[in-house]
């Protein structure tokens, strides 16, 4: 499960309620005690719901029944249910439901991508970038662990991934093929992986001993060719597609020959239906 901070948590709380439910003042309805439980109005991988409980928890809200993130749920199969008092049944209400909605309209498609994949090349790992919507990282990189995807790269710090706007400073593919051992002794608990252009670039990297090659918008065809190339030249390089791969197309990228599929595409989408319903208790 993704860390997140209670801080987080509570940031998420307070977007929706900044002060009071005014509501539920004016209802006069604090006293009561409810039940609150979550349906999903469709076919989907539920994620988000280790967010929701601790906001709950966090309102003095019991949760008496929990799905797991991940978990495959049919139409009208309760998943979550908290009890407590109506009026922090309410505050919790909607914030949880978004949480729930967004992450899970995120797991069910990433699980979509893997199904597919796999269904061709069971060793192929699907991985998502980092163009998330800012704030939203936790809960989106938990949704695509929950569907079975894993995160390409989780911020600057993290990988040496080198893309032609960097070798616009360093001299072009000439300057880096020239400095790569100076590289590799620089980050020598890291992978080098390099974006490039074609295959003439591919190959070169590979005589200079690059870990892994990203290869963005090429046609599943075309790369399939240059997978077969680059093989018989280094067969452990690492390849990555990535690039417009979506549900439509990621079974061509997976016969392509390449290690890993790079995606953005689960992060845009549909969020799944959810209904919640509250009643006394």
């Amino acid at each position: 499960m993704v860390y997140m901070t209670d801080e987080a948590i509570e940031r998420l709380l307070k977007e929706d309620v900044p002060y009071i439910d005014l509501t539920s003042m004016v209802l006069g309805i604090d006293g009561q005690q409810g039940i609150m439980r979550f349906t999903s109005r469709e076919k989907a991988v539920i994620a988000g719901t280790e967010a929701a409980q601790r906001l709950m928890t966090k309102l003095g809200i019991e949760v008496s029944a929990q799905a797991a993130s991940g978990t495959e749920v049919t139409p009208g199969e309760v998943f979550l249910e908290a009890r407590g008092p109506a009026s922090r049944l309410h505050m919790a209400w909607k914030v949880c439901q978004n949480i729930l909605e967004y992450s899970s309209g995120i797991a069910t498609r990433t699980r979509r991508l893997v199904e597919k994949a796999k269904a061709i090349n069971l060793r192929i790992q699907i991985v998502t970038t980092r163009k998330i919507f800012p704030g939203t990282k936790e809960l989106a990189i938990q949704a695509v662990i929950a569907g079975g995807g894993f995160p390409h790269r989780l911020g600057l710090s993290e990988t040496v991934l080198i893309f032609a706007q960097h070798l616009n400073f360093i001299g072009g593919l000439e300057g880096l093929l020239a400095q790569m051992e100076a590289l590799r002794a620089r980050a020598s608990e890291k992978k080098i992986i390099v974006e490039v252009a074609d295959l003439e670039q591919a190959l070169r990297l590979c005589h200079a001993g690059v870990d892994g090659l990203q290869f963005d918008k090429v046609p599943p065809a075309e790369l399939a060719a240059m997978a077969t190339a680059i093989r018989s030249v280094n067969p452990k390089v690492t390849m990555i597609g990535t690039g417009g791969i979506n549900e439509q197309n990621v079974e061509d990228y997976a016969k392509a020959g390449v290690d890993v599929i790079s995606t953005t595409w689960v992060y845009f989408g549909k969020p799944v239906d959810i209904g919640v319903r509250i009643t006394p208790v």
